[in-house]
């Protein structure tokens, strides 16, 4: 009989534990949660609102493992993660295991180490039911909105949508920042900026660069403000010098360590937990799922050696940090090493670059305050009461800076202010080399990042450290937001020098409101959003999503039933779904009138189709069928126009005929094509489809066949099944929809091979991927 059984929820997980215990141990995994609530239904009891959980099919086979190994050991340790997730697992173990209270001992630890492994063994404890209802409570509701409110979204706005109690908020968040950004009306301005040359005590001349205190608001300001300077003399008014000191940022939690991986590793935040949990699971750094910037008495003992040992004493300053986040919960501590000695790691690249990441941001928490020495020199122009400000700062002592600099989300707008100022006195001459007036706009609110939504997301309370990376994956596989570009739109500015005597104007280019890897809503998202906000403004209220956080955090503590919270919830959400559900409204969600078509007299509409936003012309009342024309990716049903609108129904246009058939130009949701024989060819990027000639279409037709017939090189006439492609990364052989892999001894001659050569490869071969295909 096995002595002891323990199981956790990740098989990576299980092979480090196993280390640390030896033989009297046998440690198994359950692969996450081994129940569930129906996928297909909605599983929860509406009278009572108890869940009804169910064995999926494919863990079947596990459970009846689990099972028998529980049976024949003596006791049994369940050791899945310390958060309400974790607790929650183990008590589904409980109940479907049918395990004995007496046998079993829950344990939890905050990193994989051998220590804190053998002192959990030292101190279990029972189940915490309050941590298991407050993740019941939890699921519950986010099953009661999603299965409720998505049917109301497939009747009133289209098939397939669906809708979430926190995703419905996220989007909500980046739907109202692109409205205020369409409504922002940018504003010019004009700064003034200074070079000025200052005398050393040896006779060489310095060059000092200075701000002007005051923007003026139109070029006619700005210009007689240059005008002023041709006579004025420029002398050092004051000089201020005031030492600074700056703080470290505290250890990582789960938002902050999400927002510094997008900001310095360009990494996802999916790919950010993903990429944590690996390096938690092997023992490398602590649990990475917490709200808590604290840090425990070794890691500040342990921490303080190793910054002793490699930067020296007067770097080291051991500290603690408290934690303000509203409702934080398994607060045990912050992500840091599991051993601050270990500051480079083996693993893959992703790994070692977030492993970095974290120790260099736990060893500068504990480091010294880097002084700095900032000094505003202030200069005055005769006759004029603005004044230019020059500033730079000196860095007296690095201290934590050695290790570690916090970025923000306006990084690379921020202007280098960390420059040395040449040596001055108050009262000095300073001669004017130049003065240069641009003019220059008010930006708009910038759209979200990953990193700058999960800031927002905390901020307001929504949420908690595991549903940020779903959250933010989620909104973008339902399409309701795309990360992407956006392309700027180019503008002119003015730039006016003053040099000698002599005012030069040129007028220069630029391009605005260009953006990066933004999201971004789509028509469907803001349709969605518009319609929930409508017909259920106190879902999509940010007060009530940080209220219910907070109710999950009292059912935590067990100061609140979950069950009396699910039914005070739905005593007012069920009859408005029912209200909703069954109200007529006059025309769709998200329609809307552009005007009417001169040439035919009929209504243009934009609105939600069956595969997306599409512009219509004529009414269902009229005797003659509306037409319908798909709305190109890089047009939105908020800002199109009548005219942008009507351009859409010059096509699809026929330019000739080749080869006995119609080549076609036309355009589709993901852009203009060539039509010719039932296959398409994209027009490339920038291509106007209403100037493309017959001669460009053929030349795209043949492009393409080329293209086609180098990436099938061999067909066989024993199986037409079987086929030599060749792929992205070389060649391959494709049978029977599946793909494989060949030698790359086959590679030059993968035209030659033999039908008996493709199929050993086929016959040898594990169980390969089905091939993706293309709709």
């Amino acid at each position: 009989m096995q002595e002891n059984l323990v199981i956790v929820e990740s098989p990576a997980k299980a092979k480090t534990i196993e280390k640390f215990l030896g033989k009297d141990y046998k440690v198994m995994s359950s692969y996450g949660h081994i129940r569930d609530l129906k996928k297909k239904e909605l599983s929860i009891d509406m009278d009572t609102l108890e869940p009804d959980y169910e064995i999926p099919e494919e863990k079947k086979k596990l459970v009846s493992e689990l099972r028998s190994s529980a049976k024949k050991a003596q006791k049994i340790w369940l050791a899945s993660d310390e958060d309400r997730e974790g607790e929650a697992i183990s008590w589904h173990l409980c109940e479907v295991l049918g395990l004995d209270e007496e046998k079993t001992s829950r344990i939890v630890f905050h990193e994989i180490t051998k220590s804190a492994i053998l002192d959990a063994i030292q101190a279990p404890r029972r189940l915490d039911m309050n941590l298991v209802n407050a993740q019941q409570a939890r699921r519950v509701l986010d099953r009661l909105v999603g299965f409720k409110l998505s049917p109301v979204l497939w009747r009133k706005v289209k098939p397939a949508l669906s809708a979430g109690r926190v995703q419905s908020v996220a989007v909500r968040l980046i739907v109202e920042r692109e409205r205020e950004i369409q409504n922002f009306k940018s504003e010019p301005y004009y700064r003034i900026n200074a070079i000025f040359g200052i005398d050393n005590a040896d006779g060489s001349q310095s060059e000092l660069k200075a701000e002007l205190d005051t923007r003026f608001k139109t070029h006619e300001e700005a210009i007689a403000f240059l005008e002023k300077c041709k006579e004025a003399q420029f002398s050092i008014g004051s000089i201020a010098k005031k030492p600074l000191k700056r703080s470290p940022a505290p250890p990582f939690t789960t938002s902050t360590l999400q927002q510094e991986a997008a900001r310095k590793l360009g990494f996802t935040v999916s790919q950010t937990m993903m990429v944590a949990q690996r390096l938690y699971e092997n023992g490398l750094i602590t649990y990475m799922r917490t709200d808590s910037v604290n840090l425990s008495r070794l890691a500040i003992n342990s921490g303080k050696d190793e910054i002793i040992r490699l930067y020296g004493k007067e770097y080291s300053r051991p500290r603690n940090f408290t934690t303000h986040a509203k409702g934080a919960q398994e607060a045990h501590e912050a992500i840091r090493p599991t051993e601050m000695s270990r500051n480079v790691i083996e693993g893959t690249a992703q790994e070692r670059r977030l492993y970095e990441l974290i120790w260099k941001r736990t060893v500068a928490s504990q480091m010294q305050e880097a002084e700095i020495e900032k000094t505003t020199v202030s200069i005055d122009l005769t006759g004029v009461k603005e004044h230019f400000i020059a500033t730079g700062e000196v860095i007296a002592f690095d201290g934590f800076l050695k290790v570690y600099r916090e970025s923000t989300d306006d990084d690379d707008t921020q202007e280098e202010s960390g420059h040395m100022l040449p040596t001055m006195h108050e009262g000095q001459l300073l001669a004017r080399r130049e003065i240069i007036s641009t003019e220059r706009y008010s930006q708009c609110p910038p759209r979200y990042t990953e990193a700058s939504l999960v800031h927002k997301l905390e901020e307001l309370g929504i949420g908690r450290p595991s549903t940020y990376a779903p959250t933010i994956s989620t909104i973008q596989q339902r399409e309701y937001v795309l990360k992407g570009d956006k392309k700027g739109e180019e503008r002119t500015f003015m730039v006016d020098s003053l040099k000698g005597i002599k005012i030069t104007g040129k007028t220069k280019m630029e391009m605005a409101g260009n953006e990066k890897g933004k999201l971004l809503p789509t028509d469907i998202g803001m349709v969605v959003n518009d319609f929930l906000m409508e017909n259920f403004p106190s879902i999509m209220d940010y007060n009530f999503t940080a209220k219910v956080e907070q109710q999950f955090d009292r059912i935590a503590e067990g100061k609140e039933e979950w069950t009396t919270m699910m039914k005070d919830f739905d005593k007012d959400f069920e009859p408005t779904v029912d209200h909703v559900m069954n109200a007529r409204s006059e025309h769709k969600a998200g329609e809307r009138r552009l005007g009417v078509d001169p040439v035919s007299g009929k209504p243009v509409f934009v609105k939600i189709g069956r595969f997306g936003p599409v512009v219509q012309v004529g009414s269902a009342e009229d005797t003659e069928k509306p037409r319908f024309s798909q709305m190109p990716s890089d047009k939105s049903m908020e800002t199109i126009s009548l005219d942008e609108a009507l351009e859409l129904f010059k096509l699809p246009r026929t330019v000739g005929s080749y080869e006995g058939g119609d080549v076609v130009i036309g355009a589709g949701r993901f852009g203009p094509y060539v039509l010719h024989n039932k296959k398409y060819v994209s027009l490339p990027k920038g291509a106007d489809p209403m100037a493309v000639t017959l001669e460009e279409a053929i030349g795209l037709i043949a492009d393409k066949r080329k293209q086609e017939e180098e990436r099938h090189l061999k067909t066989f006439e024993e199986d037409p099944k079987l086929e030599v492609l060749n792929g992205r990364y070389g060649p391959y052989i494709a049978y029977d929809g599946k793909n494989y892999r060949m030698p790359k001894a086959m590679h030059e001659r993968a035209k030659e091979l033999t039908y008996a050569e493709c199929m050993d490869v086929v016959n040898s071969a594990p169980e390969p991927k089905a091939k993706r295909t293309r709709k």
